[in-house]
């Protein structure tokens, strides 16, 4: 479930009702990706976004890419139409993922990420999917995916400009995504 926006218009970084000392409580918040679309796809520009989103969603499982989660978060899960007069230009996301069968050692995953760079090119992405998107290999060992989830989430936690602490979603990787996008070209999905 997607908690309601709080008085500044982001989601809540812990639901209120229970507080921060529960871990159950804290974002990111787990919810489906049928879930983000009847939460924040509904205007042109957003579903244009959704709609790139669920295509790069797309080619990281036709690559073989399927067992991961990912952090949406940024302006496109803010009421960013009303706080800032203007419409999300993108979505931000984190993908924790793992390496496909047959790529776990790291030589095979080298030659992977060579040969489905796209996948994997900040710049490649957000022109094609107006997604400004970045890539945890869970593979690594655990340290470094620490210090990577403490990085990202730190930075999407907060507003860049105002440092306002809010919350952001946890999608899975592989999820209902054909349904999702029904939502999101059947004009359906409701704007927040």
């Amino acid at each position: 479930m997607i908690p309601n926006f709080n008085h500044s218009g982001v989601l809540p970084p812990f639901l209120p009702e229970i507080g921060p000392t529960d871990a159950a409580a804290m974002a990111p918040f787990r919810v489906s990706i049928t879930d983000l679309v009847s939460g924040f796809a509904g205007s042109p520009e957003r579903d244009a976004i959704m709609r790139g989103l669920l295509d790069y969603r797309a080619e990281l499982v036709r690559s073989g890419i399927q067992s991961g989660f990912q952090w949406i978060a940024g302006s496109f899960v803010e009421d960013c139409e009303s706080n800032r007069n203007r419409s999300p230009a993108d979505v931000d996301i984190v993908t924790f993922a793992r390496r496909p069968p047959g790529r776990k050692q790291y030589s095979d995953w080298a030659a992977f990420c060579r040969e489905n760079s796209d996948l994997f090119k900040r710049s490649v992405i957000k022109a094609n999917y107006s997604c400004d998107a970045f890539f945890i290999d869970l593979e690594i060992p655990a340290e470094m995916v620490v210090s990577y989830s403490r990085f990202w989430f730190g930075l999407f936690s907060h507003q860049r400009e105002t440092y306002l602490w809010k919350g952001i979603l946890q999608v899975p990787l592989v999820g209902d995504d054909s349904q999702a996008r029904e939502l999101v070209t059947g004009g359906s999905a409701d704007a927040p």
